[in-house]
């Protein structure tokens, strides 16, 4: 993988979301450009049925770009081919400083663990990937030597993102 790329992780309802949203905040706000990634787990759709594109997508299109003067959108339709590695998906991406990875648990890129008591699953992930290199939780946690960080101390994370991605300034 070319580009800085730093990853959330966690079980659902452990809380990945939200800390990578809050980190984009606080990273942006420190001046970084952040794109990010986010995997799902089940089908999805960015687009409404009625309008043209989802027309164009179901007309048969395996890609459809959709552009206005604030944003645009690109949808490939995989029409049964593989769904696409994070590599794959990272080299389509535009330059950025930093893209945070939210999902992609088996992937090979570094990663902070969220845990939650409330998650789905409470079993430590870490243990068994050498590529978490913290723990954010939102309990005492044993990191197993990894750093463990309150999930509520954004401030703190970022600098461990920074320094981890060597994006920190000197």
């Amino acid at each position: 993988m070319t580009k800085n790329v730093f990853g959330i992780t966690g079980w659902k309802n452990s809380g990945k979301t939200t800390l990578t949203e809050r980190l984009v905040t606080e990273l942006t706000r420190r001046g970084w450009s952040v794109s990010t990634v986010k995997h799902a787990h089940h089908a999805f759709d960015i687009d409404q049925e009625g309008t043209d594109s989802f027309r164009h997508r179901a007309a048969g299109a395996t890609e459809v770009a959709i552009v206005s003067g604030v944003r645009w959108a690109l949808m490939h339709e995989l029409r049964d081919a593989a769904e696409p590695d994070l590599a794959s998906i990272l080299e389509r991406m535009s330059p950025c400083d930093l893209v945070l990875v939210e999902g992609y648990k088996r992937e090979s890129h570094r990663k902070i663990e969220v845990r939650r008591l409330d998650a789905r699953n409470t079993a430590p992930l870490a243990p068994n990937d050498p590529n978490i290199v913290a723990i954010a939780a939102d309990h005492p946690a044993d990191g197993g030597g990894l750093p463990v960080f309150d999930l509520n101390e954004v401030g703190a994370i970022a600098d461990f993102v920074e320094t981890t991605t060597g994006l920190a300034r000197s």
